[in-house]
């Protein structure tokens, strides 16, 4: 048995705990293993370490759930109770089959693909160690590939998650920008950080990315790197060259997997340099344990105009 304190900062308690802690009775219900006690701000909890990895995982989504909302009800507690103890049922297991729940959102919405080439994506991950996903703006395939990233962090299938992306400037200059480099390449990171904060709460996100264990961080950065037991996402590839691309694809290590995202419709690389994304999947294309993957217009998941957009403007390529 092992102990863990959970501290409620600027939160209001009666909003969060209920009346007479019934929050605090859903969850002794929910894990009767486990000792779960409130003292002013502070929650004390008592048991193994995978219930408390899985009480504190609830805590942490109802934490960012009231600072969103700014209350808790029994129905929200109970909610994130089910969604916590289904995930970890075998069935939800990132190897099982049967239910294509990816991950549960910080509201407790469930993530899952929503068309059958996101889904194929899902598939091929699972499968292969490397994996490219090709497709224009719109059709869902960094936030799916985030979405897996996080699941094997969750699930301890790997110790580390790192996202990383070249910072080649779509028609703005990076050295006109204000701050130092970090917070000139964040911008073109929001996405990912977007995506994470729909996945993990905002409290254990800053955890892990204090500690390393999500790192997120330019391309120019894994250079000389050897990146084992790791998840690693390079988004937008497209604008890589042919010789980043090599960089990057020879640091995967041991038990670790990639995932490789772009659309070869947006490069902004200069108009004489070859996309290192374009020759990479031509290189690769047979090579075993690598999948490769294009989605189209019909898995666009925005506004349905992006998905008209996207074909007139295919239409309207040189043949």
């Amino acid at each position: 048995m092992i102990e863990k304190t959970v501290t409620l900062d600027n939160i209001s308690l009666i909003d969060f705990l209920g009346v007479e802690n019934k929050t605090i009775d859903s969850l002794a219900a929910a894990f009767p293993k486990s000792r779960i006690v409130s003292r002013g701000n502070q929650i004390h909890i008592k048991g193994t370490t995978s219930e408390i990895v899985q009480i504190d995982d609830i805590l942490n989504s109802l934490v960012e759930h009231y600072h969103k909302y700014g209350k808790v009800t029994e129905e929200n507690v109970q909610n994130y109770i089910d969604h916590e103890q289904e995930r970890m049922l075998p069935e939800h297991s990132a190897n099982g089959n049967g239910d294509d729940v990816i991950v549960y959102g910080t509201k407790g919405a469930p993530i899952k693909p929503k068309t059958v080439n996101q889904q194929k994506l899902v598939d091929l991950a699972r499968d292969n160690d490397l994996v490219f996903a090709l497709g224009p703006a719109g059709t869902g395939k960094t936030y799916i590939s985030v979405a897996m990233a996080v699941r094997a962090l969750k699930n301890k299938q790997v110790k580390k998650l790192i996202i990383t992306r070249p910072a080649v400037e779509a028609g703005e200059n990076l050295g006109f920008l204000p701050g130092d480099l970090k917070e000139k390449i964040d911008p073109y990171l929001r996405p990912i950080y977007d995506a994470l904060h729909d996945m993990i709460p905002f409290e254990k996100l800053r955890y892990y990315m204090e500690r390393e264990i999500i790192e997120i961080a330019p391309l120019a950065y894994m250079r000389g790197r050897t990146l084992n037991n790791a998840f690693i996402l390079l988004d937008e590839a497209q604008n890589t060259t042919p010789m980043q691309m090599k960089m990057f694809l020879t640091r995967m290590g041991p038990d670790s997997k990639m995932i490789v995202t772009g659309d070869v419709s947006q490069i902004d690389l200069p108009s004489r340099q070859k996309s290192g994304l374009k020759e990479a999947t031509r290189i690769l294309a047979d090579v075993k344990g690598i999948g490769i993957l294009e989605l189209n217009e019909k898995d666009v998941v925005r506004h349905r105009l992006v998905r008209d957009i996207i074909e007139a403007y295919r239409r309207d390529e040189p043949q």
